[in-house]
């Protein structure tokens, strides 16, 4: 398993798809995870540190975790099967819990967990940008810094 760090989400277009962006903590590859508009409304605003006024499902989640005092402790992206990503909750006491990536994203950022995608997965779906894509790179993040959770409302 390799450790991935956030990079962040966006719409592509002309699609209008939102992407979660991933990039290995110690490599050079980045793994794009297309993913729903209120998965990508959630990992924003984890990003971003937003609370709601009231908790949403994966700050529920979070709390909920909390209350019974277990703990996240990591989640695994463990496999592409056509399109799809499969991912793994961890928590401590060594249970493990299915779950869609995205999901898993924003849960990960919302407890403070590690996030990590078999080498299969980066194999098969992992990106690497060319010297001259870093300026592109650089845009992305300055567009995630502009970016809200609403923006990615229906």
């Amino acid at each position: 398993m390799n450790e991935l760090d956030v990079v962040g989400v966006r719409v592509e277009l002309p699609s209008n798809l939102p992407i979660v962006l991933l990039r290995e903590s110690s490599g050079e590859r980045y793994l794009p995870i297309w993913v729903g508009q209120s998965e990508a409304q959630a990992i924003a605003a984890a990003l971003e540190g937003s609370q709601p006024p009231r908790p949403l499902t994966h700050d529920l989640f979070r709390d909920t975790l909390k209350a019974l005092g277990r703990r996240l402790t990591a989640v695994h992206i463990t496999a592409l099967r056509g399109s799809t990503f499969y991912a793994e909750l961890l928590f401590d006491g060594g249970v493990t819990v299915s779950s869609r990536s995205s999901d898993g994203i924003a849960l990960a950022l919302r407890c403070g967990a590690k996030i990590y995608a078999a080498e299969a997965v980066l194999a098969e779906a992992g990106i690497l940008l060319p010297d001259d894509q870093e300026d592109e790179v650089e845009r992305f993040r300055e567009f995630l810094d502009q970016v809200s959770p609403e923006d990615f409302e229906s």
